[in-house]
């Protein structure tokens, strides 16, 4: 590998940076190669990982897809392969945090909408810009964007390839927390702490349940669950004879 991105492992809390900052983080078929073969091993590692955090070096996650990559010509390693990295990333077992500041555009917003959970920094700005360079969503945003802000609002951040600022994306729902730039990094670490200190498996059952019936009606999804929870996970009842202790 390259170092296109870096892989940190801090307790039971994974973090992937995309590392091309003079590039503000811009998404080439290397980069997704590097990004596939962290995701691949992440899947594998459910009880050594409890929480994946993502995020970008420098002052941007990324500002999308490569256009230079574009003009050369790019050669995925197989049709779609972005599309499927991203698609791999959404489906990892592990709950996964994206920690934005800067540029989150377009390819970096499709990837960014694959994480449960979206942390911006105020100065964080988004927006999907495929209409003004004459592109389509390939990466899942025509599907990812409006189950997130809703369908009329995803019209206009595609219609009018607008920017928008980190706590108008708050508002709309797109991002689920901001806070102050100089609070971004102690504030996903405290998000990811939270998340890691409770049940991983209990984590990653839930994601699964909700993953399995989103476009469910509620009656489906309700069957759903009962027939797929497993109800108390393996570390229950140790969790449970704690309660009341110090």
């Amino acid at each position: 590998m390259s170092n296109l991105v870096l892989r940190k492992d801090s307790g039971r809390i994974c973090t992937l940076t995309l590392n091309r900052p003079e590039t503000l983080n811009a998404l080439n078929v290397p980069l997704f190669e590097e990004l596939r073969g962290h995701v691949d091993a992440l899947r594998g590692q459910v009880h050594e990982v409890a929480c994946v955090v993502i995020t970008g070096a420098g002052k941007a996650f990324s500002a999308g897809h490569d256009l230079k990559d574009i003009q050369k010509g790019e050669r995925p390693p197989e049709p779609h392969f972005q599309a499927k990295t991203i698609q791999a990333l959404a489906e990892l077992p592990q709950p996964v945090v994206a920690c934005i500041r800067g540029h989150c555009y377009t390819g970096g917003l499709e990837l960014a909408l694959a994480a449960d959970i979206i942390i911006a920094a105020r100065s964080a700005k988004f927006g999907d810009t495929h209409s003004k360079w004459g592109l389509s969503p390939l990466w899942g945003m025509t599907q990812r964007l409006p189950r997130r802000v809703g369908l009329s609002k995803a019209k206009q951040m595609m219609f009018t390839s607008d920017i928008f600022a980190a706590e108008v994306a708050e508002r709309m729902g797109l991002v689920d927390i901001c806070v102050d730039d100089a609070e971004l990094e102690q504030a996903t670490n405290d998000l990811a702490q939270r998340i890691a200190a409770n049940s991983t498996y209990s984590n990653q059952v839930n994601k699964g349940l909700l993953g399995a019936t989103d476009g469910m009606t509620a009656q489906a999804g309700l069957a759903y669950e009962l027939a797929h929870s497993p109800g108390a996970c393996f570390d229950a009842r140790e969790r449970v004879a704690s309660f009341g202790k110090k």
